[in-house]
């Protein structure tokens, strides 16, 4: 039996796919769309970007993020300005119709480890990001 591979519509790509529950995917599948999405947010971070650090997430959390605070973080916050590039995978979570990719996120600047977490699923029939933090 052979597969199929089916592109993934990330927000800038034009691409779409039917509509599937992202929980059905492969870690694979899921790190091929997670992994640039994290490396973008971190990059954007880095360089105070926030028009593009934003730029696909989910309407509902685009709208439930305070620009204000948000912009207050990427002005003083040393974390928020420092991420390394140096990044591992620790895993992922399914759930309903999202996935939770974890990584192990480090700073440039500041000592130690932190965990980073994107959480992923469909909106109009495109993979959006529902969920970012690092703790």
């Amino acid at each position: 039996m052979s597969s199929v591979v089916i592109p993934v519509k990330l927000a800038s790509s034009g691409l779409k796919e039917p509509r599937v529950n992202i929980i059905e995917k492969t870690d694979e599948e899921i790190r091929a769309i997670a992994d640039p999405l994290w490396r973008d947010l971190v990059r954007h971070s880095n360089e105070g970007k926030y028009g593009e650090f934003v730029k696909n997430f989910s309407n509902s959390f685009a709208l439930a993020m305070d620009q204000v605070v948000a912009g207050h973080q990427f002005a003083n916050s040393e974390l928020a300005r420092s991420l390394s590039e140096d990044v591992d995978s620790l895993g992922i979570i399914r759930r309903g119709e999202h996935v939770t990719v974890l990584y192990r996120q480090r700073s440039t600047k500041k000592q130690g480890e932190w965990l980073g977490r994107l959480v992923l699923g469909y909106e109009n029939e495109e993979v959006k990001i529902f969920g970012a933090s690092i703790f």
